[in-house]
């Protein structure tokens, strides 16, 4: 159902951490006969990665294990896959990732279908959901692409597994929350009204504030209003609003 309205559901353990895991699926994105979008299984396999990983690693969680459920044959569209999913652990130093792997090896199919599945351990006064102060300052780090606009995962205009990092170690910054299909506006709400609070829009720049970030290519963060986000070179950064108290 997702833990305060994330997309991720977190399970406390009795030793002061907590599970944190998330997931995602492609139907009908790929190169076979029927798929509405054609696009290389490589990267299949590492958006669908990257969406799922980076649900985990946004919260401050440690990915300790994922799972590739391929709905389709092993070779060729079942390596393809994978050579996508373990370049993207690659990106982000989890080239060590323990991965379960189940492909469809009965049926013939004609329309690619991918699950992804990422677990991750944390520990609970380190867990970064629903941090975000009363005056905090939004941002919307990349812009939000759906279907055919994502092709390049290594696009600059769009978010990556480093840019997560980066954010994690930057002193200030609260919440850190992947934008999907919901769109910016949505998450930002969302993650206002978990605070106490609401999202007074003030900017939005190049970003569309409504539009679907089909594979989590933005993110949206707050930080404190009396420091400046980092830089991320080429990658959009765009501050949006902030949060506000609700009176009463």
């Amino acid at each position: 159902m997702g833990y305060k309205g994330r997309d991720v559901e977190v399970i406390p353990l009795g030793d002061d951490k907590c599970l944190v895991a998330a997931c995602d699926s492609c139907g009908a994105i790929g190169s076979k006969e029927l798929d509405v979008v054609n696009v290389p299984n490589y990267v299949v396999g590492r958006f669908t990665t990257r969406v799922a990983l980076l649900e985990v690693m946004s919260t401050a969680a440690s990915p300790w294990m994922i799972t590739v459920a391929v709905s389709n044959e092993p070779c060729p569209t079942g390596e393809e896959i994978l050579e996508g999913v373990k370049d993207e652990l690659k990106a982000v130093d989890l080239s060590s990732l323990p991965l379960a792997i189940s492909t469809e090896k009965n049926m013939p199919t004609k329309q690619t279908g991918l699950g992804i599945t990422v677990v991750g351990i944390c520990d609970s006064e380190k867990l970064r959901i629903a941090t975000s102060q009363p005056g905090d300052i939004l941002y919307c780090l990349g812009l939000p692409k759906v279907g055919p606009e994502v092709k390049n995962p290594d696009d600059p205009e769009i978010v990556q597994g480093t840019h997560i990092q980066k954010l994690l170690e930057t002193p200030g910054i609260h919440d850190v929350v992947m934008v999907g299909s919901k769109g910016v506006r949505k998450e930002a709400e969302i993650l206002a009204e978990n605070v106490k609070g609401h999202f007074e829009l003030e900017t939005s720049g190049r970003v569309d504030v409504d539009k679907s970030a089909g594979p989590s290519t933005c993110l949206i963060f707050t930080q404190t209003p009396d420091i400046s986000p980092p830089d991320f070179s080429l990658t959009p950064l765009s501050k949006i609003g902030r949060i506000v108290p609700d009176s009463g």
